[in-house]
């Protein structure tokens, strides 16, 4: 797999132009200890041939003392952009990874639900972790080494042109043989990290559902199918890891050539009085320097082979776009909402329909209570209002504003919903509350809570807004989990809210105090009530019901209570939760 060079420099340079004084700073400190191994060698060559001659003990000691200093000053810089390079580096995945975060948020769920969370996080971390070396010192070590190799080669053709013409002919070969190994790699690579993606993706799931596997003895399917992922991701490292010692060992083969010519011609110019032991040393010596940078060259070329897997696979990534596409600047009114489903049809798969022509419309302020089996359609309509999907037919209008006319940011402002799948995190109660939004004051926490009626529940907490609240809500119940959810949606104060069976799972300990808050929540907004239990339902201005994606019944609650020919009214007799769930 070859990565378009043009490709890696853009992302190269998008990442690292925020940072470019520091970019600077690492590239003198790089080329600055680079610069100072060239010039060691010929201060060795003065010690040892002003040695030979006889020179004075001070003249000695000062060449000693000189090359001591240099040695120091070129470990400070290393050392010096060693750190910088990691603080470069860092501070550029970071971004990057801030970036695919963001783009990931920014897609719409028929891509998430073909993605595990564990591979997502393989996808955003493991994969930008490896570009942490390309992003920092890549292209630095890879021009300043070439520097280095065409500095050396000058000096040693100034030695003598047939020392400079057989060193450079074996750097040429060199570079050559590296040229061709350098690719071989990436495949394997990639494979390397798709297997790793798969096995986090594996598993996020399992550990997720450590309850169920256990419960239904599953425990020796997981450990298999584990197994069976550490062996392919043993496989295919071991595929990566021997492509990649391949060129290293390719390239230690080449310097043991490249000693030996140095050996050799050193002794030839030694034999024939047009060299000094000072100066075969310096051959000798540079030879060694240039196998450094050839070296670093290939080690940078090896490192690119890893980035470009990764490259290639974030690029993939940001090449997803999301099927619901953000182009409208209309605004919602302000107050109580309405909602009106045009002629909707709507599908996850285009084999199967899940809305038809669905048309109703919802007056603000108005209260619709949604009812339906599971499977007939009514979450998939809460969707479609928070524009999760786009339907292939039809519109929704909130307010009389077709919402693809919004953007995105606008829509979800003014609606709100309330699930019976509460998401919280380990975290405070503030942070839970306001999405870890610390410009939101706790006089406006304290207000929301006392207007919701949940003031006596918020005074047991322990440590009031700072109590911390564990990962999905462990240690409290579905009804204190749904509290939390209102106080979320009060705090964002939505034209519509949206109750997705968002009381069918409260505990009979809060479940009065729920339908207190639900009452306060409802007040001045217009609501759809998506629910089971009949004294939620009972609250409702209008009464929908659904089956199969199409509208069975729609009116006044009143007016379908007093039909008894009605399907509420049929529902309200049998027992609305057994025939409904």
């Amino acid at each position: 797999m070859n990565i378009p060079l043009r490709q890696n420099w853009t992302l190269l340079a998008r990442y690292n132009r925020p940072q470019r004084r520091r970019v600077l700073l690492l590239t003198a400190l790089i080329l600055g200890s680079i610069a100072l191994q060239a010039v060691n060698p010929q201060i060795m060559r003065y010690f040892i041939d002003a040695a030979r001659a006889g020179a004075a003990t001070e003249a000695l000691l000062r060449a000693a003392i000189f090359f001591i200093v240099l040695a120091i000053v070129q470990q400070a810089a290393s050392v010096g952009a060693a750190y910088l390079g990691e603080n470069v580096g860092w501070t550029s995945t970071n971004a990057l990874r801030s970036d695919l975060a963001r783009h990931c948020l920014r897609l719409d769920m028929s891509f998430h639900n073909k993605r595990t969370p564990g591979e997502m996080i393989e996808r955003v971390d493991g994969d930008v972790t490896s570009l942490s070396n390309f992003f920092s010192q890549f292209v630095i070590q890879l021009l300043g080494n070439a520097l280095l190799l065409v500095v050396i080669l000058g000096l040693l053709f100034l030695e003598d042109w047939r020392v400079g013409l057989v060193l450079t002919a074996f750097v040429v070969l060199a570079l050559l043989v590296m040229n061709r190994l350098r690719s071989i790699a990436v495949p394997q690579w990639h494979a390397a990290r798709e297997a790793s993606a798969e096995l986090f993706g594996f598993l996020e799931e399992r550990l997720a559902g450590t309850e169920d596997i256990r419960a239904s003895g599953a425990k020796a399917y997981v450990m298999r199918r584990f197994y069976e992922l550490m062996r392919h991701i043993l496989r295919e490292n071991l595929r990566a890891g021997l492509m990649a010692n391949v060129m290293i060992n390719s390239s230690t083969m080449v310097f043991v050539v490249g000693n030996a010519v140095a050996l050799a011609v050193g002794a030839w110019v030694y034999q024939r009085g047009l060299a000094t032991i000072g100066t075969v040393y310096l051959i000798f010596s540079y030879t060694n320097l240039i196998n450094r940078p050839i070296q670093r060259i290939t080690q940078q070329l090896e490192d690119l082979q890893r980035a470009g897997a990764g490259i290639a696979r974030i690029r993939e990534l940001l090449a997803i776009q999301a099927s619901v596409i953000e182009e409208g600047h209309e605004a919602l009114p302000s107050g109580p909402l309405s909602v009106e489903f045009d002629g909707l049809s709507f599908s996850y798969d285009s084999d199967e329909p899940v809305l038809t022509d669905l048309s109703f419309t919802l007056e603000p302020g108005k209260v619709l209570g949604l009812l339906g089996r599971t499977g007939s359609g009514k979450t998939t309509m809460s969707r479609l209002l928070f524009r999760l999907y786009d339907p292939q037919r039809g519109a929704v209008r909130l307010g009389g504003v077709d919402i693809r006319q919004l953007p995105l940011a606008e829509l979800r402002r003014g609606v709100g919903m309330v699930t019976q799948n509460v998401q919280l995190f380990h975290a405070s109660l503030r942070d839970n509350l306001t999405f870890f939004d610390r410009s939101v004051a706790d006089e406006d926490l304290h207000r929301v809570i006392g207007e919701l009626g949940l003031w006596d529940w918020y005074e047991a907490l322990p440590d009031g807004l700072d109590t911390e609240i564990e990962s999905g809500g462990g240690g409290l119940s579905s009804g204190e989990a749904q509290l939390l959810a209102f106080t979320r949606i009060f705090l964002k104060d939505p034209g519509l809210v949206v109750l997705d069976e968002a009381s069918s799972r409260l505990d009979p300990a809060t479940e009065q105090l729920i339908e207190r808050a639900v009452g306060r929540l409802l007040q001045g907004r217009t609501g759809i009530i998506i629910a089971h239990r009949l004294g939620t339902v009972l609250r409702a201005d209008e009464i929908m019901i659904i089956q199969e994606g199409r509208i069975l019944e729609h009116g006044a609650r009143e007016t379908l209570t007093a039909d008894p020919d009605s399907r509420f009214s049929g529902l309200l007799q049998a027992g609305l939760e057994e025939v409904l769930v």
